[in-house]
């Protein structure tokens, strides 16, 4: 059922739209427990924003300093249309409230999956397994969000050094975005800061987080026993990202090296009206909605139809840039086309950060 095209309506950033699923059923609160294993990634190099290779902590702690990625790249899908209410939740809204920083517990070496494994195991309803790569040369802070108040993860933030990946089990019916949050430092407690995808502060997030951030969205059985996910770039980006399936009935779209029918996930050559510059280097990359929020840019007003809501037609087609990046995520609101999965058997995830290899 991959490739099946349903229409959906959005609630992406500066829309007035709908914010996504609200008719979603809710099903188990599980929790979501980490899980964190070695292996021996890199990331690519290059001068564009994006991921930086270069050496990263071993076991770093919540409160370990690292430095930002050069250059960023993003991951799209072909496009599968759905009902109204399938989509994935947009919109962040404000991080906040004090976490209880808690931080992954062993590490153990792994051998890197092939593409498109499919673990043995029961398909029936139930808690789905994500694993999150670091393939770039930097710690990655992983943290996750719900649209809807349950289920909902327990766990909302995770330390991912470079190299190494981290298992979660995510509840069924989940609805909701993964992100990586880059150049943070927390205390003891849990309390600090993150260059890019900050929550208020937190380590554990209790909302969505600061933009520009490039987001792994789903939407898990959500219609038809249909699983929907993207890989957006709506608000920007600041890593580069790419999904593949480890179990389900549906063949992966994307290979294990990050590549598409439509391209592969290159750097974001990020144009200096939109760059996020931080101590004097550029750390992300804003979408045009974001930095100059416009009707025009977020598809409000008179620019709010699919037919009027057309890159081609701004004053500088900024989603152009996001799209050759990332070819098969979504660079701007209604990318549905080329940038929405599906998947169907129950499907297990992989999110790698960094680019094709």
């Amino acid at each position: 059922m991959a490739g099946q095209r349903v229409r959906k309506p959005h609630g992406r950033s500066g829309r007035g739209r709908a914010t996504g699923l609200a008719g979603i059923g809710i099903a188990l609160a599980l929790v979501a427990t980490a899980v964190v294993t070695a292996t021996n990634w890199s990331g690519g190099s290059g001068t564009s924003l994006g991921a930086q290779v270069g050496a990263a902590p071993a076991t770093p702690s919540p409160s370990a300093r690292v430095g930002l990625p050069g250059r960023t790249a993003t991951i799209r899908a072909t496009r599968a249309t759905r009902p109204t209410g399938a989509r994935p939740g947009r919109r962040p809204t404000a991080a906040a409230a004090a976490p209880g920083a808690r931080l992954p517990a062993a590490v153990v070496p792994v051998r890197r999956p092939a593409a498109g494994v499919v673990p043995a195991g029961a398909t029936e309803a139930g808690p789905r397994r994500f694993t999150f790569v670091n393939a770039t040369g930097q710690t990655i802070w992983v943290a996750g969000w719900q649209q809807t108040a349950t289920p909902a993860l327990s766990t909302s933030g995770w330390v991912l050094p470079a190299g190494q990946r981290v298992t979660i089990t995510v509840p069924d019916h989940w609805n909701g975005r993964f992100w990586g949050r880059t150049g943070c430092s927390f205390d003891s407690g849990g309390r600090g800061s993150c260059q890019t995808g900050d929550c208020g502060g937190a380590f554990q997030c209790r909302g969505y987080g600061a933009i520009p951030a490039t987001l792994a969205e789903y939407n898990l059985n959500s219609w038809r026993n249909l699983d929907f996910y993207d890989v957006s770039m709506v608000d920007g980006s600041n890593l580069p990202m790419f999904i593949n399936l480890t179990h389900g009935a549906t063949p992966d779209p994307i290979s294990s090296n990050g590549c598409s029918a439509a391209g592969c996930a290159t750097s974001v050559a990020c144009p200096a009206a939109l760059a996020t510059v931080v101590g004097g280097r550029a750390v992300a990359c804003q979408s045009a909605c974001a930095r100059f929020n416009t009707d025009q840019y977020c598809c409000r007003a008179q620019w709010s139809s699919r037919p009027a809501c057309d890159p081609a037609g701004w004053p500088v087609n900024y989603a152009a840039v996001f799209k050759k990046a990332e070819p098969f995520a979504y660079s701007y609101a209604d990318d549905d086309a080329t940038s929405t999965f599906t998947c169907t058997g129950e499907c297990g995830y992989r999110i790698t950060f960094g680019l094709s290899r």
